[in-house]
Formats: structure tokens, C-alpha cells, sequence
């Protein structure tokens, strides 16, 4: 198989391959704009669960009805609109957040704080703790992927437009978003390696991705997925350390500071990401394209 294919087996393609697509190039800005809607999902989700003392249980259930209604915006989209697409994206980060706390985390002192003595109306979480509710996600991701193969539909993210796929896709995306909160908070939480520590090592993994994409015998589309799981304990670290107290190793931004600033960022790539869209779907040349380089 040539470098060329294996580069669009993660998602890269030509610009021929854009006509009425429903998901974005993946790239280098692709990365970017992935890591900072995962990071403020991790503080968005944080702000409302726990700052406002909404809980986990109410929280969820208004962040997975908005789930709902982001995702039903792309669907019924006719092609890859950056709002529509990363609108979806952050929801899911928000949503994961607090399915992952719910999960994971019970109203033990351990998961309180500021005096609190309740997680907010509703049940105060299943406490199953990090190892098994990351076992149960896999779990179900792993079902995802098999639905999806014996589908016989792509898994390159370039050749979605239909909406079984799309359906599909976006299942993996939510429960890879919820699975990632779960190994970030056990890396910030549990490991003894703390914020900036778990942050690092996520880094670690994705730069041996990286080297991995230069190995024909490696799956191009299987690192886009481990690298898709990976970026979102690396959003909920970051997005730890920059919230959390001085005390537990963070900065103490506060949750809601950190979003405007999270928010204000992403909501900038995302307008990026639209005229560079406009740009790309108006011809400049006779020149035939090329494909892009690797992320």
C-alpha cells in the first residue's frame, strides 16, 4: 500500500474527496480544535456539576438533552458545516464529563468539596469507580465498532455522509469522550502522577502515535481512534490543572473563567475552520490537488 493511502486511511484526502462531506479534514488544526473542546468540556461540565452544585445526575441529563439537540443540527445538515460539527464535539466532551463523574464518583468526602454535603438533587452517583466504569465503556465502545464493522460502512471519517454512519460515529465519539474523562481523572485523581503529570504522559502516548503512522503494517484509522480517546484524558488534565486549587497542584483559574477563555478560543478556530472551508470549496486553479500532509 502506497503512503498516500495509508495517509487517507486517517481521514487526510484530497480536496476532490470534499464534495458534500459531512465531517472535517483531519489535520493538524483538527488536533487542535479537538484538545480545546475537550479541555472545556472538562471545565464546562465541571462548572455546572460542581461550582453551581447542580450534580452529576441533573447535569447529565441537561447536557445529554443538548447533546441531543447539537447532534440532530449536524444530521439534518446537508454537508460539513465547522459550527454544526464541533458544536457536537464540545457537547459530548460536556456530556462525557459528567456521565464519566456519574459513573465513577459517589457523595463520599473524597469526591466534595467547599463543605458541600450533597452532589446536587437527584442520585449522588453509582461509585464504581474509575478501573470498572472505564471496563464498562470500553466495553461498550468495543460493541459500537462491531455494530459498525458488520454494518460493512467505513470507519474513515472522509467517506461519512450517510446517516447510519454518521449515527454511528457520533455513538463512538460520545462514548470515547465519556471513556477519556474516566482514564484522565484516574491519571489526575488516582495515579499519584497528578495534573500536569497525566497531561505529559497523554502527551507521551500521542507522539508514539505519531512515529506509529510511519509504519506501513500499522492501521492508520485504528491510531486516529486510540489518538481520538487519548486527546480527551488530555483535555480533562488540562482543563484540571486549570481549575483546580494551588493546593492539588492546579492554578485555580476557576471553572468559569476557564470556560469564557476556552470558549472564546474555540468558538475563533471554529470561524477559522469556516473560511478556510470557503476557501477550499472555491476553485482557485486548473491545477489538479494534492492530497495534504500528515497530522
Amino acid at each position: 500500500m502506497e503512503r498516500t493511502e495509508l495517509l487517507t486511511d486517517l481521514g487526510v484526502a484530497s480536496t476532490t474527496k470534499s464534495v458534500m462531506k459531512k465531517l472535517p479534514e483531519v489535520t493538524l488544526a483538527f488536533w487542535i480544535m479537538k484538545i480545546a473542546a475537550t479541555t472545556l468540556g472538562e471545565t464546562a461540565g465541571d462548572l455546572f456539576a460542581q461550582t453551581l452544585k447542580l450534580g452529576y445526575f441533573l447535569t447529565t441529563m441537561a447536557l445529554f438533552l443538548i447533546f441531543v439537540v447539537t447532534l440532530v443540527v449536524q444530521l439534518r445538515s446537508a454537508s460539513y458545516n465547522p459550527f454544526f460539527y464541533w458544536t457536537v464535539i464540545l457537547s459530548t466532551s460536556m456530556a462525557g464529563t459528567t456521565i464519566s463523574d456519574f459513573m465513577n464518583r459517589d457523595a463520599s468526602a473524597k469526591f466534595l468539596s467547599d463543605g458541600s454535603t450533597s452532589l446536587g438533587w437527584g442520585p449522588q452517583g453509582l461509585g464504581l469507580g474509575y478501573p470498572a466504569g472505564a471496563a464498562i465503556l470500553i466495553s461498550i465502545l468495543l460493541a459500537i465498532f462491531l455494530v459498525w464493522k458488520l454494518s460493512g460502512m467505513t470507519f474513515q471519517i472522509r467517506d461519512i455522509v450517510t446517516f447510519r454512519g454518521e449515527a454511528l460515529f457520533w455513538s463512538a465519539i460520545l462514548v470515547s469522550n465519556t471513556l477519556g474523562t474516566s482514564m484522565g481523572d484516574f491519571l489526575s485523581d488516582s495515579s499519584g502522577l497528578g495534573y500536569a503529570g497525566g497531561a505529559l504522559l497523554v502527551t507521551g502516548a500521542l507522539v508514539v502515535l505519531v512515529v506509529l503512522m510511519k509504519m506501513p503494517a500499522v492501521s492508520n484509522v485504528l491510531l486516529f481512534w486510540i489518538a481520538f480517546v487519548l486527546t480527551r484524558p488530555l483535555g480533562a488534565t488540562a482543563g484540571d490543572f486549570l481549575t483546580k486549587p494551588v493546593a492539588k497542584g492546579g492554578l485555580d483559574l476557576g471553572t468559569a473563567g476557564s470556560s469564557a477563555v476556552l470558549l472564546a478560543i474555540l468558538f475563533g478556530l471554529m470561524a477559522y475552520a469556516h473560511v478556510q472551508e470557503g476557501k477550499a470549496a472555491t476553485p482557485c486553479s486548473t491545477t489538479p490537488p494534492t492530497s495534504q500532509g500528515s497530522v
